[in-house]
């Protein structure tokens, strides 16, 4: 890959990659880094990767960042932690929206990386497959499961409206 074409992988993916992985975990400053990782990764093996191969090499580095980044951090989690949720309960009614990213924020890893990428990022089952090393039967599982999971979760639309 030339640097010009790397240039135009930034330019063209760096959005995209950074959405993929703030839906995930929620924290834009975390999401920036891995962003920023993602595309060292790319320059360091840019005579190995092909322009052709980019985008689906930069989803598959981001995600795997992700992962370890996630691992990493419940490994450091202090005990402090523990209480964030004190304090006092005021119910308000959630839009959509919300209750949307409450049910993703549920399911499993795995789960809400492959419904991210298909739903959100628009990708064929092949492709989740090579993102995130699954077959493409395993991705269709885990997304039949996923949806299963938040069609429960969420309920019926009239309870939320």
């Amino acid at each position: 890959m030339t640097t010009k074409e790397y240039n135009k992988c930034v330019e063209m993916y760096s959005d995209n990659v950074y959405r993929f992985i703030l839906k995930q975990i929620r924290d834009e400053d975390k999401a920036k880094d891995i962003v920023q990782d993602t595309f060292t990764k790319l320059w360091t093996k840019a005579e190995t990767v092909s322009f052709e191969k980019a985008r689906s090499y930069l989803f598959t580095a981001a995600h795997h960042t992700m992962i370890d980044m996630i691992r990493k951090d419940k490994r450091t989690d202090n005990v402090d932690d523990v209480n964030k949720y004190g304090g006092t309960y005021e119910q308000v009614q959630p839009d959509l929206k919300e209750k949307l990213n409450e049910a993703l924020e549920r399911l499993p890893e795995m789960q809400k990386s492959v419904v991210l990428l298909r739903d959100y990022e628009g990708y064929s089952y092949e492709e989740i497959g090579q993102i995130t090393g699954l077959n493409e039967q395993q991705v269709k599982v885990y997304i039949y499961r996923a949806r299963l999971a938040l069609k429960k979760y969420i309920g019926s639309i009239e309870t939320l409206v």
